[in-house]
This record gives C-alpha cells, sequence and structure tokens, in this order.
C-alpha cells in the first residue's frame, strides 16, 4: 500500500507540474529545475540520516555471499517482468533470453538467489514499461526528482504503476513479508550505490546536475540498447523501425 500511495502521489506531481515553467535560462531538459533541486535537498537529507547509514551497516555486517544472493533475487523478479516489456518492444530474442534467465534462475538458482543463467550464458536485457513507453515514441517529459523515489521523468512517472503492478514482489498477499522484502531491496539498492556515491561526493561540482544528466543518458542508452542517435532534442525519444 505504501508502495503504490507514493508511486500515485509521484504520479499526480507530474502531472500538474508538467505544464509548468521555471523561466528562459532553464535547463532544456529540467524546466522544473527549481523544484526539483528542493525535493533532490530532501531526498539527500533523508539518504543521510537513514538510509545511507543502514545501506553501510548492512554491507559491513551481511557476508559477501548473502548480499550477492539478495542482489541477485531482485534481478531475477527483473527478469521475469524484462520479458513482459522485451515481448512489448517486439524484442522476440530479448523476451527468450529474459524468459529463459528467470525460469534457470528460478528453478536452479534457488528461486533465484544463484544467477545460473548468467554463469552459462544468458545474457540479461532489462527492461521496464517506462523503456517501452520510449521505444514506441512516448516523449520522456520534464525531468522530475520525486519525493524519496529520486529521479525521474514525466514518461518513467506516468509508467510506475504498470511497472508496480508487474513487480512479482507486490502480489505477496502477505502484507508482513510483502513490505519486508520491500525493505530489503530498499537496503541493498542502496548498498550497491555506495561506491557510486562517494565517487559522485569527490567528483561532482554539483550533484544535481550531475545526477540529472547521468539518470537522462542512462535511460536513453537504455531505450535504444546501448546505441542512441544522436540528436540534440533530448525529447525526441522516438525508436526508429527497421
Amino acid at each position: 500500500m505504501v508502495v503504490h500511495t507514493r508511486v500515485l502521489f509521484g504520479f499526480c506531481i507530474a502531472i500538474v507540474l508538467a505544464g509548468c515553467a521555471s523561466g528562459p535560462q532553464a535547463h532544456k531538459a529540467d524546466p522544473l529545475e527549481p523544484w526539483n533541486r528542493q525535493v533532490y535537498n530532501f531526498n539527500d537529507a533523508v539518504d543521510q540520516a537513514v538510509l545511507k547509514p543502514v545501506a553501510t551497516s548492512y554491507q559491513k555486517v551481511v557476508p559477501k555471499p548473502m548480499r550477492n544472493g539478495v542482489k541477485n533475487f531482485f534481478g531475477n523478479l527483473k527478469d521475469g517482468w524484462s520479458v513482459v516489456n522485451n515481448a512489448l518492444q517486439l524484442k522476440g530474442q530479448n523476451a527468450a533470453d529474459s524468459l529463459s534467465r528467470f525460469g534457470i534462475n528460478t528453478v536452479l538458482g534457488l528461486g533465484g538467489v544463484l544467477d545460473v543463467a548468467t554463469e552459462i550464458g544468458i545474457e540479461r536485457h532489462t527492461k521496464d514499461f517506462g523503456h517501452t513507453l520510449g521505444y514506441w515514441g512516448v516523449p520522456s517529459g520534464p525531468y522530475l526528482v520525486l519525493p524519496l523515489l529520486g529521479p525521474s521523468t514525466v514518461r518513467d512517472t506516468a509508467a510506475m504503476p504498470i511497472d508496480s503492478a508487474g513487480n512479482l514482489v507486490n502480489s505477496i498477499p502477505e502484507e508482513a513479508v510483502r513490505n519486508s522484502l520491500l525493505v530489503v531491496r530498499v537496503v541493498d539498492t542502496r548498498s550497491n550505490l555506495l561506491g557510486a556515491s562517494a565517487m559522485l561526493d569527490q567528483v561532482a561540482l554539483d550533484k544535481y546536475a550531475f545526477t540529472r544528466d547521468s539518470y537522462l543518458q542512462y535511460r536513453r542508452n537504455a531505450i535504444y540498447d546501448g546505441n542512441p542517435p544522436d540528436l540534440d532534442n533530448v525529447d525526441s525519444d522516438v525508436q526508429p523501425q527497421d
């Protein structure tokens, strides 16, 4: 319930703010920068006070093999949802690879704790519904920073309810188990980013701008499977058809 509430809250924010402007000097992809910076600062404060200390303790206390098992488990769930999105993008081989990964790791990998599929050479093709919308030509819209959820765009925020429905953790009927897994996923994700955040603190003069530009480039590259066309317009995410 908490996750769905946050998703809907973020979606409402995106719709309300999408038509706003912050002046002629705004970054082309970030016309909502004043708002986004305020939310970024709030999220950073929460991270420094809660998430980072918990993730640091998790990394120190939990043995690496166990952390790898947790990471593999949630990665396997992403593979399951990637089957759907690769199929929606008509990427038959990628969908087949994702299905094979999900089946092999679920059965032979003890529910996904072991990444057997990678060991035998099956490539991972992670996709979500935001990728699918971008593939079929839906513009990214303005960059958004959502409370607690972090970097996004109008398109990716609009896709969140679908991605939430496709998250197998949310289908678990026992609320205590479901919420526990969601907490573990957040902590595990943050612990995997400790190195990156430490580097960001050292090299970025403006952490907000660096995070924004990295997110937009990452999402664009993912839509085009690592081969985006050279386009000046950041909202031109239409996938050329062969």
